[in-house]
């Protein structure tokens, strides 16, 4: 029987909720490209509950503990004395949220010998150290496509709440104001501008697809060029590098997975070429964009806004420099954990569970390290340094 350790985010102030906003959830037939959605035997929880605090437990407990496996929740992840660290020597199985990450470095998985298989319960795996886990045999997993839609959805409202001047308009009417000067001297119409993707897989390029209706001109940068008939559908420009594209667009998003090729690669000198004004959006990983260069390009004027819901390290610290500087959306890490993508996600990270203790293969586009190498999505979205 299995130990199985998984890592969420603390539940609501007020306690795990009694009752929600909504009573149900939209019906969807698969994602967009064909890819069915998350297909476990059966699901233990209400579609549309909040299943990634502490007290949901990803809809588990159930089923692990009718087959006799052990089931450890805990939002208590950093440090020596955490439970995480506790509990981790003899843990066969772990599971986290990209927006709480349990960090699985390659320290702590060396002192986890039982641990043969990772599970992110969302997408993005880079949390775990893919060398170290590709060295001890670990199986990591994501649910892939399951809230890669919330994700799009969270940039193109980061967009909109930007270039209108949106929070602080709003912060005036909290405020008992009415100061209309103040509130439209930095709001502008998205209408004409050049808005760019550094990456265009699922979320980058569900981001060009609900922006083109703005009519806007996009741009886009990947490591692989869309198809032909694609560009020609949303009129896309191809450009060859992030930095190329960085200095003819307005507004730049990120929708690229952190790897060595992307971290800190809007430091300075990328963001000093940009257009005076633009504005940047990171949902993917914190570590793409330089911390401090951020700040500098807020304050000098070079950036007018920053929007992005990811940090380092998650929870960031309350004196995280990006708490406090202008012109800025920032958010919890919470685009990709809307109560319908949790659905998604915790229904795939079952069929994960599932299909490992059947003995039986995980599905390919959920694969990101297997066999001692990258595979499935992992081969084509992530790199390893050895």
């Amino acid at each position: 029987m299995a130990k199985v350790l998984c890592v969420l985010y603390d539940d609501p102030v007020d306690g795990h909720p009694a009752t929600y906003a909504r009573d149900d959830l939209p019906r969807l037939d698969g994602y967009p490209g064909g890819q069915t959605l998350p297909s476990p035997s059966a699901l233990d929880f209400t579609p549309g509950a909040l299943l990634g605090s502490v007290s949901g437990e990803l809809g588990l407990r159930r089923f692990l503990e009718a087959a006799g496996h052990t089931l450890v929740v805990t939002s208590d992840k950093d440090g020596p004395d955490s439970e995480f660290e506790r509990e981790l020597p003899d843990a066969d199985v772990v599971i986290s949220q990209p927006f709480w990450p349990a960090y699985l470095t390659a320290e702590r998985i060396a002192k986890a010998p039982k641990l043969k298989l990772a599970v992110t319960a969302g997408i993005g795996s880079d949390h775990v150290d893919l060398d170290a886990a590709i060295e001890h045999g670990v199986t990591v997993a994501e649910v892939t496509y399951s809230n890669s839609i919330s994700v799009a959805e969270h940039v193109v409202m980061m967009i909109l709440s930007l270039v209108r001047n949106y929070l602080p308009s709003h912060q005036w009417v909290l405020d008992g104001g009415w100061n209309i000067a103040d509130c439209v001297s930095r709001s502008y119409d998205v209408e004409g501008m050049h808005i760019g993707t550094v990456a265009a897989g699922r979320i980058g390029l569900a981001v060009l697809r609900r922006l083109a209706p703005f009519d806007v001109h996009l741009h886009y940068t990947d490591r692989q060029r869309l198809p032909e008939a694609t560009e020609r559908e949303l009129n896309l420009t191809f450009h060859p590098s992030a930095a190329d594209l960085a200095t003819v667009c307005d507004v730049v998003t990120i929708n690229a997975p952190l790897h060595p090729e992307t971290e800190g690669l809007f430091g300075r000198d990328l963001l000093g070429s940009m257009k005076r004004g633009a504005y940047l959006i990171n949902t993917a990983r914190a570590r793409i964009a330089d911390r401090d260069a951020v700040v500098t390009a807020l304050e000098s004027g070079q950036l007018a806004g920053y929007a992005g819901d990811v940090w380092f390290p998650q929870p960031a610290p309350a004196d995280h420099p990006w708490r406090t500087m202008p012109h800025h959306g920032m958010t919890p890490h919470i685009s990709g954990s809307s109560l319908s993508a949790q659905t998604r996600y915790a229904a795939g990270t079952r069929e994960i569970l599932e299909s490992w203790f059947a003995g039986t293969p995980i599905r390919d586009e959920y694969l990101i390290v297997d066999g001692g190498k990258l595979a499935g999505t992992g081969a084509q979205s992530y790199s390893v340094t050895r």
